[in-house]
């Protein structure tokens, strides 16, 4: 049998039937935009380190997906005997093979040696990152590398970027020699039990749960929901956590539907749910939604954000992973019904941030409530505008201190049953107000898709052309999030809109 990859036996610590169907049907795997969006950032990151860990460009990257894993296993021993920087040095023992991010050659007590050092694109060290190291210290030592220490460097996300492509600091060093080289049993007990996994002619029986989400997303979740018996109104819709006497009860019993969850073991909100859905019934406090909202007079103005987060920062001032407004859309709502949008885009590829306020400030004026839907993400981007940008931090904080959330609204009062335990907009809207639909957009429908557009807008290779429809996507999608704001505050308050 072939060696084990770090990221198979990776894969067998999350479960071992991932790993099964990794090795014996990869056609299965579906992987999530989310998912490949990881993949893109750790990319970055790692083109990133490899300038940082060899600032005189004197390293040798090997790319064992090109060339072949025999002619770079080949090469890393060529290499080892130098005294140059190895990136994705190709090791293979003891039935595991491992690819190390970076070597950098040192010397200990005299004699040549070797720092290897794993990099991330995470903003801290995660358990998961621990195994991962130790099987790279594992197989680094069984390979006969001079291994001197071993550390993993994760993103500083409190670092901020001076510009000029000078990222020293971006990164952060914890070093791991003693853990990983102290788990070496560990890794010798995953190698055996996962061979024995892949030995098997069928996958082994896990039924989804926790494991499919943590510590990755996994492709497979889909194929293997497929092949278990679904739950006609499952447990979970139910919104929030879970109390612990629930989950005792769900894992005695094993169950699944919402009709088997004793009622005790809920909360108000979750009994709510369960009642509704059983009914298949319309809850609406129209009422109550009414009053939560009276002391909100017109006019008002209904803003949604769109932003982009990138973990190594293109512009100056900025943070990794820091979300940057690129885009807003204002609804304005007259005293006399009239209704009228403002809609702010940049897509010229510079840093949007001070243009969105000016325009921000300009687009919402000084008074009128301002309604958005979860507000803690508008307020937190208004924030850090406000520190980014001290001239305008008063104005900025002023709006701040204008702003309602229409969320808590919603779950107070109004549940539909197809909601299926979400209160997102996405989730209320189509019941609320059926004849809005994102889906009848074209292109872009939700905020991972204008993340994408946006990256593809600012993308050199981009037509004009193609860059056009991308601005008009965008324009109509972040439009239909603040719309969608007016029509359920109308509903809320019991206002007919003249428009």
């Amino acid at each position: 049998m072939r060696a084990l990859s770090k990221s198979k036996l990776m894969a067998f610590r999350q479960c071992p039937r991932r790993l099964w169907l990794e090795v014996h049907h990869p056609e299965l795997r579906a992987d999530s935009a989310a998912t490949e969006a990881s993949f893109s950032a750790g990319h970055q990151v790692g083109d990133i380190a490899r300038r940082l860990y060899d600032p005189k460009g004197k390293g040798v990257l090997l790319d064992p997906q090109t060339e072949g894993f025999d002619v770079a296993l080949a090469r890393t021993q060529e290499l080892l005997q130098s005294h140059q920087p190895i990136f994705e040095a190709t090791l293979r023992a003891d039935g595991a093979l491992a690819l190390a991010d970076v070597m950098l050659p040192v010397r200990r007590a005299g004699k040549p040696g070797w720092r290897m050092i794993e990099v991330k694109s995470s903003t801290s060290v995660k358990d998961y990152h621990r195994d991962d190291v130790v099987v790279q210290s594992f197989v680094a030592h069984r390979a006969g590398v001079a291994l001197a220490g071993i550390a993993l460097a994760h993103i500083d996300s409190t670092w901020v970027y001076p510009g000029n492509e000078e990222y020293q600091g971006l990164l952060r060093e914890e070093d791991l020699t003693g853990e990983a080289c102290a788990r070496g049993t560990e890794v010798r007990a995953w190698i055996a039990d996962a061979r024995q996994v892949l030995s098997g002619k069928r996958a082994p029986v896990v039924s989804a749960g926790r494991q499919c989400g943590t510590p990755y997303e996994c492709g497979f979740l889909g194929y293997c929901r497929s092949q278990e018996p679904q739950a006609e109104q499952p447990i979970d819709w139910l919104p929030g956590r879970l109390g612990k006497g629930l989950q005792a009860h769900i894992e005695a019993h094993g169950v699944s539907e919402l009709r088997d969850v004793p009622d005790e073991l809920l909360n108000e909100r979750q009994q709510r749910v369960k009642a509704v859905t059983l009914a298949g019934s319309l809850f609406f406090d129209q009422a109550g939604a009414a009053a939560a909202l009276s002391a909100h007079r017109l006019p008002g103005y209904f803003l949604d954000f769109e932003t982009i987060q990138f973990p190594v920062p293109i512009w100056k001032g900025t943070r990794p992973y820091q979300q940057i407004p690129f885009q807003f859309s204002v609804h304005r709502l007259s005293r006399t019904g009239k209704l009228a949008q403002q809609a702010f885009l940049d897509l010229s590829g510079a840093d949007p941030s001070r243009r969105f306020a000016e325009a921000l400030l300009a687009a919402c004026g000084e008074r009128g409530p301002i309604f958005v839907y979860n507000a803690g993400f508008e307020t937190a981007r208004i924030r850090e505008l406000a520190e980014r940008f001290p001239r305008l931090a008063k104005p900025l904080l002023a709006l701040n201190e204008r702003v309602v959330d229409l969320l808590p609204v919603a779950r107070e009062h109004y549940y539909h049953p197809n909601q299926r335990g979400s209160w997102s907009i996405k989730a209320v809207l189509p019941a609320l107000c059926p004849d809005l639909r994102y889906g009848d957009l074209q292109g872009v429908q939700d905020g991972g898709m204008a993340m994408e557009a946006y990256l593809e807008a600012l993308a050199p290779q981009t037509s004009a052309t193609r860059k056009a429809e991308i601005e008009r996507q965008l324009l109509a999608y972040c439009a239909l999030d603040t719309y969608a704001m007016v029509r359920l505050w109308s509903a809320f308050t019991g206002t007919t809109l003249s428009v």
